[in-house]
């Protein structure tokens, strides 16, 4: 099978890693890929978001999958650019059509469509800049800290938690004058919940569906949980208070409901789904969708899939996913992102990353990186995921800290306390 992963990032990465390995694989490429994702297939200078040039690239090098990484290309209709083309329509795309991407590329539509089926999750009010004196009601009726949401895609940076009603007021006015640009013409004012979050992934051929591994990311920047948000800091995988119990909860009030509502309204869906989730008080209730592998979850959560991803892959394109069951190792997995001094801020490029051949008992997953001439140097604000199995999170967290040291870059940035939240429900 010869497979085309779009994206560039550490999620990418991971993906291509792992279906590298497959026996059924023959040829790999990756658009555009990065550093790291060139050592295990072919990387081809393509943008995700240009579909006329994807199309050649398929046509050209006689793909069989199409597995899409990041969730712009799923909104702009990827999945449905290829439907529609004759010469595209048998090739495996693996991601949802354009209205099933609107779970993640419009929160106001994925609360609609949790209000429809039942689905748990924070009470909500959307409004535009036509009404924006209804959603200052709204906030006046409300208690602090204050949720606001972009409705569209704003690259991580959409979702505002403010603790006083003058700043709440503020900001929705600002948000809706363009703060967000497109995203933010709708805003989501959402109840502020409390508990502690994580992810359950889930892939799907749009009838049935087999549950991945769970993890837990850590977005801002600083430790404990300060200061900006940003892509991701590091993950972990499982997370200790998922357990058989809460799970089962997470399949029948939101994923079970969730994909039959999806074929209720004959909205196409074959992938990943991400259900971004908060435990209140044991009881799971959605924070938001995203229609693809989360980054950097994908790093911690992919190292434990024991099964042979693309044939699982392979089984939802043809819709018999019902066929098979998923392999998980046991061991925990946790992933602790090197950025450049300054990210999610400004940030410098081109910096020389030094001893990747010393590290040990660890997985590399390169995200903001690229090779110049006979050296690895930084390109992005996120650069490297360092993923490292173990019998329990200490001992990974041990593993990837100590493999961490071994690497080297001008303003390199990492945070020192990833998993400190998850530390009381270990014994």
């Amino acid at each position: 099978m010869k497979v085309l992963i779009l994206g560039a990032g550490g999620r990418e990465h991971a993906l291509a890693w792992k279906i590298a390995q497959s026996p059924i694989l023959n040829e790999l490429y990756i658009a555009p890929g990065n550093g790291g994702t060139a050592s295990v297939g072919d990387n081809i200078p393509v943008s995700p978001d240009d579909f006329e040039s994807i199309k050649k690239v398929v046509l050209g090098k006689r793909i069989d999958m199409v597995v899409v990484g990041p969730e712009a290309p799923l909104v702009a209709g990827i999945y449905d650019f290829f439907r529609s083309d004759e010469k595209l329509k048998d090739v495996y795309l693996i991601g949802p059509s354009r209205a099933g991407a609107m779970l993640e590329g419009s929160k106001h539509f994925a609360k609609e469509f949790m209000e429809r089926y039942g689905i748990p999750t924070a009470f909500s009010f959307s409004v535009n800049a036509e009404h924006v004196e209804d959603g200052i009601s709204f906030l006046r009726r409300m208690e602090p800290p204050y949720v606001l949401k972009a409705d569209g895609l704003a690259a991580g940076k959409g979702v505002l938690i403010v603790d006083t009603l003058n700043q709440a007021e503020k900001e929705l006015r600002e948000m809706l004058g363009g703060k967000f640009g497109d995203a933010s013409k709708t805003v989501v004012i959402e109840q502020y919940m409390r508990g502690i979050e994580a992810s359950v992934f889930v892939l799907t051929d749009g009838e049935s569906f087999l549950i991945l591994p769970n993890a837990k990311d850590y977005k801002r920047v600083g430790e404990r949980d300060t200061g900006l948000n940003t892509g991701g800091m590091g993950a972990i995988s499982p997370v200790p208070f998922i357990d058989k119990a809460f799970l089962k909860k997470v399949e029948k009030r939101i994923v079970i409901p969730t994909i039959t509502g999806l074929r209720k309204e004959h909205i196409p869906y074959t992938g990943f789904l991400y259900v971004g989730l908060m435990n209140r008080e044991g009881e799971p209730y959605v924070v938001e969708f995203n229609v693809r592998m989360g980054d950097p979850e994908a790093q911690a959560v992919i190292p434990r899939i024991k099964s042979d991803l693309l044939e699982l892959l392979a089984a939802a394109g043809e819709g018999r996913l019902k066929e098979h069951k998923i392999q998980v190792v046991p061991e925990t997995a946790s992933t602790v992102v090197l950025a450049s001094g300054g990210y999610p801020g400004n940030y410098e490029k081109g910096k020389i990353i030094r001893g990747l051949e010393n590290t040990t008992d660890c997985f590399l997953f390169h995200a903001g990186t690229r090779s110049d001439g006979k050296e690895l140097v930084t390109s992005g604000g996120r650069v490297l995921a360092v993923t490292a199995l173990a019998e329990n999170m200490d001992s990974s967290l041990e593993l990837c800290y100590r493999n961490i040291e071994k690497i080297h870059f001008e303003k390199k940035y990492f945070r020192k306390d990833i998993g400190f939240d998850l530390k009381r429900y270990h014994s």
